[in-house]
Order: C-alpha cells, then sequence, then structure tokens
C-alpha cells in the first residue's frame, strides 16, 4: 500500500513540472531594452497676475503679465478675439478694438490647445474727442446763411457726438471723425466757448469763437443823385439800426445825432448798407472823413472820401 502511494506521488509531481514547463515556453520574454510608459504631464495653466490699464478708450493698449500664454493665444473681450502680441514668455499686449462701445466687458486668454484662463473685469471707456481748431474761429455778428457755418476739427468724433455753445446743446452735422459743422446761432458779440462730447459725461476741451460786432467799411460809392441831394452808399459789415456816422466830427443818425426831419439824414438798410443822404452846398468835390460808430460805441475805421 504504501508503495503504491509513492508511486501515485511521483506520477502527480511528474505531470505539475511538465505543466508549468510548458507555460513558461508560452510567456513573453522581457528585453532589457523595454522602456516602462511614464504619465503625460497636464497642460500648463494660463494665470494673468496684471492687467495695465484696467480701463482703456478703443484703440489703447493694453499689457498683460503672466505665465502659460502660449504664442498663438488670443484675448477676448466678451465675444469679441483679439489677436495678442508676444513681449516675452511672461508678457502680451493688445490694443482695444476701435468698434468696441463703452461698457464693461469679460477679458479673458485662449490658447491654441484650447485652454481658457479665467476672466477679469476690464472697462472700455467712452472715446474721448478732441478739438483742435475752429474754421472759422471769428465770424461778424451780421454773417447770414451759409455765412455763420462753422467747421469743428479734431478726432475722434462719432455720428453721435453733440456741439454744445456756451452750454447749450446745438445740431451739428457730421461729416467724418476729423470734421463736425454747426451754424452759430444768434447771439450777443464777444467770446463764445465750444466744444464736442460723445456722451454727457465725456468732452473735449472747449474752444473759443468770437463774435465780432465792430463795424467795418469795406466800400464808400455814390448812388442815387436827386436835385439836392445825392447819397452815399456805405457798404461794408456789422452796422446796427441805431448806428451812426460822424462827417468830419459831426455825428448823422442814431440816437443824439441829426433829427430825421433835418437835411442829413442816415438810412439803415441792412447791418451790411447803409444810405448818407448828404445835401452838399457846392457840386464841387471836396475831401472828407467818414466813419460810422455802433450804439454801443464800436466805430469803424475812418475813411477819407472825396466828393461833393
Amino acid at each position: 500500500m504504501l508503495l503504491k502511494s509513492l508511486r501515485t506521488l511521483i506520477i502527480v509531481c511528474c505531470f505539475c513540472l511538465a505543466y508549468e514547463e510548458a507555460s513558461a515556453a508560452e510567456r513573453p520574454t522581457r528585453t532589457k531594452n523595454e522602456i516602462t510608459p511614464k504619465s503625460v504631464p497636464a497642460a500648463a495653466s494660463i494665470t494673468i497676475l496684471s492687467i495695465i490699464p484696467a480701463q482703456a478708450e478703443p484703440g489703447a493698449k493694453v499689457t498683460l503679465s503672466g505665465s502659460g500664454f502660449g504664442e498663438n493665444a488670443a484675448v477676448f473681450l466678451g465675444s469679441v478675439e483679439v489677436q495678442i502680441r508676444v513681449v516675452n514668455d511672461k508678457q502680451v499686449e493688445f490694443n482695444i478694438p476701435q468698434q468696441l462701445e463703452a461698457g464693461l466687458y469679460a477679458l479673458y486668454l485662449k490658447r491654441s490647445d484650447g485652454i481658457t484662463g479665467r476672466s477679469y473685469n476690464f472697462t472700455v471707456l467712452p472715446v474721448r474727442p478732441e478739438l483742435s481748431s475752429l474754421e472759422p474761429a471769428v465770424i461778424s455778428s451780421c454773417a447770414a446763411g451759409k455765412e455763420r457755418e462753422v467747421i469743428t476739427r479734431g478726432k475722434n468724433y462719432r455720428e453721435t457726438s453733440m456741439i454744445f455753445f456756451d452750454g447749450a446743446l446745438l445740431a451739428g452735422t457730421f461729416i467724418s471723425q476729423e470734421t463736425i459743422s454747426f451754424a452759430v446761432p444768434a447771439v450777443s458779440g464777444g467770446l463764445h466757448q465750444v466744444l464736442v462730447k460723445n456722451n454727457p459725461e465725456i468732452g473735449s476741451v472747449p474752444l473759443n469763437l468770437f463774435i465780432e460786432t465792430r463795424p467795418e467799411i469795406s466800400q464808400i460809392s455814390i448812388g442815387d443823385e436827386h436835385v439836392s441831394f445825392y447819397e452815399l452808399i456805405i457798404s461794408g459789415r456789422n452796422f446796427h439800426q441805431n448806428s451812426s456816422i460822424y462827417v468830419d466830427g459831426t455825428q448823422i443818425g442814431g440816437r443824439g445825432g441829426q433829427d430825421m426831419a433835418e437835411r442829413e439824414k442816415l438810412i439803415y438798410i441792412d447791418c451790411k448798407k447803409l444810405i448818407y443822404q448828404r445835401h452838399p452846398y457846392s457840386p464841387v468835390n471836396k475831401d472828407f472823413r467818414l466813419q460810422v460808430v455802433n450804439p454801443g460805441g464800436e466805430g469803424s475805421q475812418v475813411i477819407t472820401v472825396s466828393a461833393p
């Protein structure tokens, strides 16, 4: 019985040894040069440390400092994509698009690999208009029609820009981003202020517009001739209803001048024309000096006239 059990044990051991050798032959052998796979590092995140400035007008340059920007990233202001310029591995810059309206925008950076950084609030300021000149800067108080049109020259004008004259809103005509025209209202003489606003809070530096009220003589000519008098036509500008003339120091017309019932008369036609009815005592020409003076005391240049 013992001999029979020993024989059975030997047979079982031989079988197990044969099975193990067969299994080992089927398993692949590992070479010395085989590389064990390593974990792939996660993509670097986008970090913005500073935004300078934190608010600006369209067209202004903005600089971002941080890390993880990459070389082909884009900045988004709301839904508007803006290409950046790489300054170095920690700094990029971009310009605010001109078409952006004023307001608060979400600013964030997105890389070409699809990684998006955290968003920040960025304020786009209204564009401040610049008023550099008025053409003309001086107009006559009696200018009419097109003569009262003034062109403002500058930059950053918009179709919604507003003209303010002495603080009052005027209707202006948008011509371009550099020019807006308007008609000067009927106002008193002297200095007046003009400025341009793109909204109620953002305005240009005001410029002065001067309304000239001093009378000026441009021409004196002989008009109609009658039996006992003839007409001298005085042409110029800034004449008033109560203007007077001084002929060799004698006041004619206006307040305090010779009465209209007397021989010498001054007739007001309009702010550019006066008629002096002169009664000569001799048909021979003589030289005399003539000046127009307005009610406020402003006087024209003195003109020497040679007439009867």
